[in-house]
């Protein structure tokens, strides 16, 4: 995956100082932003959605997963968000109303909580076509101070060891393969470094390999 221009990689400009993250105008709205896997398969039902992106952030393969994408002795690789004072992660927001809040809650609380060691955090996400409208979102992040966390490794020890690993959700490469081509579909102005990095790892590992929809058809 090649690195687009510096002009590429900068996101929209923030809106100016006086303007701040807006309140939903239902008071049993929220906003839930995802990063990972929750990018392709929300699995709960939600009756808006944004593709956009938050700063002060750095998305990362630090998470270990022995359930979805890993086992107890082969935990796969999942990602959290590091603060990153110039960091930019692109996802997708959902909007959650009336009786889809708890539902969705409770749901992701298993998900994401119990079985992924998550906590959550509000972010300020910033909408792909209205940038200049940012919206507050709860957040799952896995923070270091977690069971589960696996913390930083060469992108190459990244690579080998999604190679490796599957999980009840499928293999941890399928997980790979959705995100970056998730990131693709945002645009060029959409960029990860790690992810990227990660992506060419597993390349130089599989003789045949092209991240395109026949590479997810073989995980």
């Amino acid at each position: 995956m090649k690195q687009e221009s510096a002009a590429q990689n900068t996101p929209p400009a923030s809106p100016p100082p006086s303007q701040h993250p807006q309140d939903d105008c239902d008071p049993q709205a929220l906003w839930i932003f995802g990063y990972g896997s929750l990018v392709w398969r929300p699995d709960f039902a939600y009756s808006d959605s944004r593709v956009g992106f938050v700063r002060g952030y750095s998305r990362r393969f630090w998470q270990g997963d022995t359930f979805h994408r890993g086992s107890d002795k082969m935990p796969g690789r999942v990602v959290t968000l590091l603060e990153d004072r110039e960091g930019c992660t692109w996802g997708v927001a959902y909007q959650v109303q009336g009786e889809q809040v708890n539902e969705a809650l409770k749901y992701l609380n298993v998900r994401e909580a119990v079985l992924g060691s998550y906590d959550t955090k509000e972010v300020t996400f910033y909408p792909q076509d209205t940038p200049d409208q940012p919206l507050k979102a709860l957040a799952y992040v896995a923070t270091p101070q977690n069971p589960g966390y696996l913390g930083p490794a060469p992108e190459e020890a990244i690579a080998t060891q999604i190679l490796a690993c599957r999980g009840f959700s499928g293999h941890n490469l399928e997980y790979l393969l959705r995100l970056a081509d998730f990131m693709q579909l945002c645009g060029p102005q959409a960029q990860d470094e790690h992810l990227a990095a990660i992506v060419d790892a597993v390349g130089t590992m599989l003789p045949c390999f092209c991240p395109t929809e026949q590479a997810l058809a073989l995980v």
